[in-house]
């Protein structure tokens, strides 16, 4: 009943506008993979400089739907779509060894995991570790927030996340982070750069998208 007088008050409505559903099969057969692997060397020239590989299940521009479905998932909070971005992810990660390493996802500050209800993060993580039976380990906390960054420039970026994270376990010494997307990699190279001075040795980051 309290679904029902939701979906009237707050019609769901797909990537493409059409009432009822989050996602219709005809959208989801177009969100597909079109897989990018970089390795240190090329992170390395766009200034990355702690990340030992990044992948990702697509671009935005190779995928239209794409970006409307990483938006919805996380300012309409709609996880279910976790599962289709995962399955995205999984895709562009499809051939990459994992093995001895864990799941890292990329936390959120307290205050943004309670304003969404979730980490998108965390939610990707579990469907990856689901498929791919590697663990997942909370390894990092997001001890200051930093605001969004979709509008920032890599320098900006840089110094609003400068101190954000903390190791919070002991760390293992092979590690892929979790993400939904990777725009200029500064998230992800700063928690690289907490983890390999917690005594990693090999971090890389799995995204659905580089943005």
């Amino acid at each position: 009943m309290l679904s029902q007088i939701l979906d009237y008050l707050f019609p769901k409505k797909s990537l493409g506008n059409r009432e009822g559903e989050w996602v219709t099969p005809e959208e989801r057969a177009q969100l597909r993979a079109f897989p990018i692997i970089l390795e240190r060397a090329a992170l390395q020239r766009e200034g990355i400089a702690h990340l030992d590989r990044l992948v990702a299940g697509s671009t935005y521009a190779g995928n239209p739907l794409l970006k409307k479905a990483v938006w919805t998932m996380k300012f309409r909070r709609v996880p279910a779509l976790s599962r289709d971005l995962g399955s995205m992810l999984l895709a562009g990660a499809m051939h990459v060894d994992a093995q001895d390493a864990v799941l890292v996802p990329v936390p959120l500050h307290w205050s943004r995991r309670f304003h969404r209800g979730f980490n998108q993060a965390e939610l990707l993580a579990n469907v990856v570790s689901e498929a791919r039976h590697i663990p997942v380990v909370r390894a990092l906390k997001r001890v200051r927030a930093t605001g969004y960054q979709s509008h920032r420039s890599r320098n900006e970026r840089r110094t609003a996340l400068l101190g954000a994270f903390r190791s919070c376990v002991r760390v293992p010494p092979r590690i892929v982070l979790i993400d939904d997307i990777a725009t200029t990699g500064a998230t992800l190279d700063a928690c690289a750069a907490v983890l390999k001075e917690a005594g990693a040795q090999w971090v890389e980051g799995w995204v659905v998208a580089r943005g």
